[in-house]
């Protein structure tokens, strides 16, 4: 991957996950009855942003993809069930409308990460292999 890429991903991950970090310990602390559900996905969505970001520094790859992943599916799935069944959300989460009250990075960060990973393990297996044929 390109190292201003990589640097631009643990920045945008660290970036959220402090963001995350607040809004979910804020949520929790002071109005957690008020909607558990929403305030733990807030919180999960925190851990997942600063495991993510960690990775990427680390250069632990598949531990990236994996939370990326992950990330992806949940802002899809917390997304698309505020619109279906909005009475589970009484509040916001940091998913809530595919990341909309984070001006949808949420919702375009983990694809761009998944591309960046995914077309950095491609590069590495064709150089892999050319070295192995013998180019």
């Amino acid at each position: 991957m390109n190292p201003v890429a990589r640097i631009a991903l643990i920045v945008a991950y660290a970036v959220l996950g402090l963001a995350a970090t607040g809004r979910s310990v804020v949520q929790i602390t002071t109005k957690f009855s008020e909607a558990p559900l929403a305030y733990s996905v807030s919180a999960v969505s925190a851990v997942l942003y600063v495991m993510i970001a960690v990775a990427l520094w680390k250069r632990w790859r598949s531990l990236a993809v994996t939370g990326t992943v992950i990330e992806l599916a949940g802002v899809l799935i917390v997304g698309t069930l505020g619109y279906v069944e909005s009475s589970w959300w009484p509040d916001e989460t940091v998913w809530t409308g595919y990341g909309s009250a984070y001006g949808w990075v949420p919702l375009a960060l983990p694809i761009v990460a998944l591309t960046l990973l995914l077309r950095g393990r491609r590069a590495r297996a064709t150089a892999d292999d050319a070295v192995v044929a013998g180019g």
